[in-house]
């Protein structure tokens, strides 16, 4: 009844001050009672009794009363007024163009200096990064799915997204002590297993903390950097750099359970870093030149950081990690998410409920291409 009665309010103030409306004016009244009317906070014959009392500036041709008939739906009394009000205004001025929106000023990138410095500064963090962390404990949730592979007889066309099922859920204690990680998973399915996760079966992944990081910036790995874009990931503004590890400096490992097959691949990605600390807050990871005979055919890992409070000081830690593998039957994708940090101590503890957790929003980890800087009017 509230926004019924501010409708009503806002199409006397126009009745009574402001009888005159331009053609674009008139389309923005319309779509804002349209939206009324849709919720039930207004209907056809109340919009078409506000119409009456207006008059046009400029011409209302048959071709635009049918735009806004077809853009909006529009009832059959407010139809009658807006062909009236184009029969009344045929012999005014025709509106002038609208002018297109301006778009956004793209931001430049760093100079080549630039760049170089920022790299420099991000390497020496990420060489760092393991010794500025805090021991603490914390859970991992793992969520694994399956799927056929897109183009096979169960898989849908190819093209088409997986069609996921998910596998099992995971609830981990993982424990980072002295510089190691230790992951214990306490919950599978809600049932409790108590297990190391390397004795556990199925898909997995380890070396968030620290090891994928400074693999890439050890100057051994030779890794190749570029500017790639500027993006918003979380809200805030982020530095995108694309890079290459050549095979035959690559640490990067894949295998397969069934026969215990491991190979090194060369790999690409992107690190994205926030402009002021020159920390990273994303690292995309992609496999690159599997062999024909390997049985996984792609792999790819996303990591999120984002800042948690430890006891009071705040660190740049792993919030999720998404695992991406492909072999020619079936796509399988690993959501690991790190909640509930805690500082270590020998009595240190979390409380595994047999409730699932919920996952995480998806706007934590999207990212967009950042569109620049506002137009200047």
């Amino acid at each position: 009844m509230r926004f019924r009665l501010i409708a009503a309010v806002i199409a006397v103030c126009l009745a009574v001050s402001a009888q005159t409306m331009s053609v674009e004016k008139l389309r923005q009244f319309l779509e804002s009672n349209i939206e009324m009317i849709k919720k039930g906070l207004s209907n056809d014959k109340e919009l078409a009794a506000y119409l009456e009392k207006v008059k046009l500036t400029e011409r209302l041709d048959e071709r635009g009363v049918e735009d806004m008939q077809g853009e909006m739906r529009i009832g059959p009394k407010t139809l009658l007024v807006l062909r009236r009000l184009a029969a009344d205004s045929a012999s005014l001025p025709v509106a002038a163009p609208t002018a297109p929106p301006l778009k956004p000023r793209p931001i430049a990138p760093p100079t080549s200096e630039e760049q170089a410095a920022i790299l420099d500064d991000v390497r020496e963090y990420a060489l760092n990064y393991s010794n500025t962390l805090p021991d603490f404990i914390c859970t991992q949730v793992t969520r694994r799915f399956a799927a056929p592979t897109p183009g096979t007889k169960y898989g849908g066309r190819v093209g088409d997204d997986p069609r996921w099922q998910l596998e099992d859920t995971l609830q981990i204690r993982l424990s980072y002590f002295e510089k190691h990680e230790h992951y214990v998973v306490v919950l599978m399915n809600n049932s409790i297993v108590n297990k190391d996760y390397d004795k556990v079966g199925g898909s997995k992944a380890f070396g968030e903390f620290g090891t994928m990081m400074r693999e890439i910036f050890e100057p051994s790995t030779e890794t190749r950097f570029a500017w790639d874009h500027w993006a918003t990931l979380r809200g805030q503004r982020v530095m995108v750099f694309n890079y290459h590890v050549r095979l035959d400096h690559s640490k990067f490992q894949i295998g397969v359970e069934e026969g215990h097959l491991h190979i090194t691949t060369a790999y690409r990605g992107l690190v994205e870093v926030e402009p002021d600390t020159h920390a990273v807050v994303r690292i995309v990871q992609e496999a690159e030149d599997i062999p024909s005979y390997f049985p996984m055919k792609e792999t790819s890992d996303v990591l999120d950081y984002d800042y948690q409070n430890l006891s009071g000081h705040t660190f740049l830690l792993p919030l999720k990690s998404q695992v991406l593998m492909k072999t020619n039957e079936a796509v399988i994708r690993l959501d690991e998410e790190f909640r509930l940090y805690r500082k270590y101590s020998a009595d240190s503890e979390i409380k595994f409920d047999s409730d699932p957790i919920a996952p995480l929003p998806d706007d934590k980890t999207k990212e967009t291409k950042d569109p620049g800087a506002p137009p200047k009017q």
